[in-house]
């Protein structure tokens, strides 16, 4: 068995494009030879991760949760009539990566990013209702097609209620993006459909300021400071964001899940209509480290400063008394000849 390339036959599918290579696979355009010669799209791994246990089991979670989900804005995954080796057949979408378009527009208008935030709370709705967290929702996993319609992919990771459970701890290492990780993820919990509400709280707060709501010298001092500090209050960096929109993002980025949206119905509610969203002064509760460093450092500045004054101050009065100045000669001149 060989790498597969342009030009292939797999199966019923004769590979005519490479779409994309990531890491572990290559996503090739495909024509389907048993279905009218219809479009499809092909993910075929690298023969080196086809031995990998933990990677088939990612893969075969993939394709398993992909055939159940029936949503418009999920990609379908297809069933070949017979698999001579490990792909995953999907629905052909003619698109871009929201990543791409985040890097095109900076930052989205406001009635686009919720329009996309809508479209991928609609897919939450149903994907929780079959009992799927997806668990990697990110930029990258969305593609938004020729339409302007969401579609979302890659259930590598997901959590599926119905099928039996991966562990923790086989999937330590790719259990998600630390950018949009849950906190509960970063602690080494399982997480549940609070856990997609941050990973979309997350993207709707990059779509609209174009950072993230936390930044660190490193990914691990960034994944600790999603389990100790508050986020950037978006307004900070957007100032002229509405106050309702940033209601809804901080509300679904609450570091305690509980704290967060329940449902992504809710979530959804407030997204149709966020000038009904009540202002709750959550972002004038948030205290970032960054915004504390420099609050102590302003502090220190300023203690300083007057406190520099005030030694010059006591330098000088000591010296004064110290030294006292002595007569001029003038008056020593008269007082001689007074004598």
């Amino acid at each position: 068995m060989r790498e597969v390339n342009v030009g292939d036959r797999l199966d019923q599918y004769e590979l005519i494009e490479l779409i994309a290579r990531s890491g572990m696979a290559s996503i090739f355009k495909a024509r389907d030879l048993c279905n009218d010669a219809s479009i499809v799209a092909i993910k075929v791994p690298y023969m080196q991760f086809e031995s990998d246990v933990l990677f088939y089991n990612r893969f075969q979670r993939e394709e398993e949760v992909g055939r159940r989900l029936e949503h418009p804005n999920i990609i379908k995954v297809l069933t070949p009539k017979r698999k001579s080796r490990m792909y995953i057949a999907m629905e052909y979408a003619e698109g871009t990566s929201l990543r791409a378009l985040m890097r095109e527009q900076q930052p989205l208008d406001t009635d686009r990013a919720l329009e996309l935030a809508r479209q991928i709370c609609s897919a939450l709705i149903y994907m929780h209702s079959q009992g799927v967290v997806h668990r990697d929702l990110k930029p990258e996993n969305i593609l938004i097609d020729g339409s302007g319609h969401v579609k979302i992919m890659d259930f590598g990771i997901a959590l599926d209620e119905s099928a039996r459970r991966l562990t923790w701890s086989g999937l330590s290492s790719t259990i998600g993006t630390p950018d949009y990780m849950a906190p509960e993820q970063v602690s080494g919990r399982r997480g549940d459909v609070r856990t997609d509400i941050y990973a979309l709280g997350t993207i709707l707060y990059e779509m609209l300021v174009s950072q993230l709501p936390y930044s660190g010298e490193s990914v691990y001092a960034m994944m600790r400071a999603k389990t100790n500090e508050d986020p950037q209050p978006p307004s900070r960096l957007r100032p002229n964001l509405d106050p309702h929109i940033e209601e809804i993002i901080l509300h679904a980025i609450e570091r305690q899940p509980r704290n967060r949206y329940a449902s992504a119905a809710a979530m959804l509610e407030d997204l149709r209509d966020p000038s009904n969203v009540a202002i709750t002064g959550r972002a004038t509760h948030l205290h970032p480290r960054s915004l504390r460093a420099k609050a102590v450092r302003r502090v220190l500045l300023t203690a300083l400063f007057f406190g520099s004054l005030i030694a010059i101050f006591a330098l000088l009065i000591w010296l004064a008394n110290r030294y006292p100045a002595a007569p001029s000669q003038s008056r020593r001149t008269y007082r001689g000849q007074v004598r």
